[in-house]
């Protein structure tokens, strides 16, 4: 009779089905929001109860030429307070993940002559380990995910490879909110395009019944009205009808 395969312990079967509630309720939020903001918040705040030493966690991201950063999301004012030292200094964990692309995990303590300053801040706020993740999207865009703990190991191997797995979620989540957003401005930009034609089609609709002109030499007025005045040409276009109609009015 072959040999019963071992039992998983409780603890493991525990955390497993603590993360695979974690990752679904993560993935509904995707499914819902639209806002990124309101999905890195609910991130952070689903970390904290995912991961059982996260007692804190935010989400860093790098702007400009990467060397200014800000936090977007935190479930602690004390974990805000600690990154926003950490910018200020221009280095420390959550920074070195997001410039590097590698996992960040030690303890307070053993970072002391790396970042001091960042020490000096952790330490004042309680934590005495942290675990930041990456997230890279693009060359434009980069960032970290961070926990947290008050405990001194408070993040194993189980714990990265959670944050790992809300990390590719979280880089999905803010690459489909920038697509939804370029989608939107240039829904935007055609829309005002559509309606600049259309109110320059009737301007110079108005021109050839006044003045008895084709549309081209219709246009052409348009055109030089709005390079002498230095106007848009959809302004100059609005006020001629709208000086047109008066007349008519009258």
């Amino acid at each position: 009779m072959p040999d019963e395969v071992p039992r998983a312990e409780p603890e493991v079967l525990c955390r497993l089905n603590e993360t695979t509630r974690a990752l679904a309720d993560l993935a509904a939020v995707l499914e819902r929001e639209e806002d990124l903001g309101r999905v890195l918040q609910r991130s952070v705040d689903q970390l904290t109860s995912a991961v059982p030493g996260a007692d804190m966690a935010s989400v860093s991201v790098l702007r400009g030429d990467r060397d200014e950063a800000e936090t977007v999301a935190s479930s602690s004012d004390r974990v805000w307070a600690i990154d926003s030292d950490q910018y200020a200094t221009g280095e420390g964990p959550c920074l070195e993940a997001a410039r590097t692309g590698q996992v960040v995990r030690t303890g307070v303590e053993q970072a002391r002559q790396r970042w001091p300053q960042f020490t000096r801040s952790a330490r004042a706020a309680g934590v005495a380990s942290y675990l930041c993740v990456p997230l890279a999207i693009d060359e434009k865009f980069a960032g970290s995910l961070n926990l947290y703990s008050e405990q001194r190991h408070g993040f194993g191997d189980f714990d990265v490879a959670l944050l790992r797995l809300y990390a590719t979620a979280a880089c999905a989540a803010i690459a489909n909110a920038r697509r939804y957003a370029e989608a939107r401005r240039l829904a935007g930009q055609l829309a005002q395009a559509l309606d600049s034609r259309a109110v320059i089609d009737q301007a110079r609709g108005m021109l050839m019944e006044r003045r008895g002109i084709n549309a081209e030499d219709a246009f052409g007025e348009l055109v030089r009205e709005s390079q002498n005045t230095n106007t848009k040409l959809r302004e100059v276009a609005t006020r001629l009808t709208a000086s047109l109609n008066c007349h008519r009015a009258k």
